[in-house]
């Protein structure tokens, strides 16, 4: 049971480094499609938005060919 304690703070500490990890990408991508929207449609998100709102469906049906992983929301 010690040996859970000791490699508690390890734990942490490897778990808080992919949640930063996870946020940092999702915010370079988010500036990436800001970028874009304000370069090709003058600061308009509607296409952008689109866009992703499809790939994103794509990204979750694709590997199981369903979409239950939106049965949660």
């Amino acid at each position: 049971m010690f040996g859970k304690k000791k490699n508690l703070p390890l734990y942490f500490v490897k778990n808080l480094d992919t949640i930063i990890g996870i946020v940092l990408v999702w915010r370079g991508v988010w500036y990436a499609l800001d970028g874009i929207d304000k370069w090709l449609w003058d600061g308009s998100h509607f296409w952008t938005a689109i866009l992703g709102i499809v790939i994103g469906f794509l990204l979750l049906y694709l590997p199981d060919k369903n979409l239950k992983e939106i049965e949660k929301l």
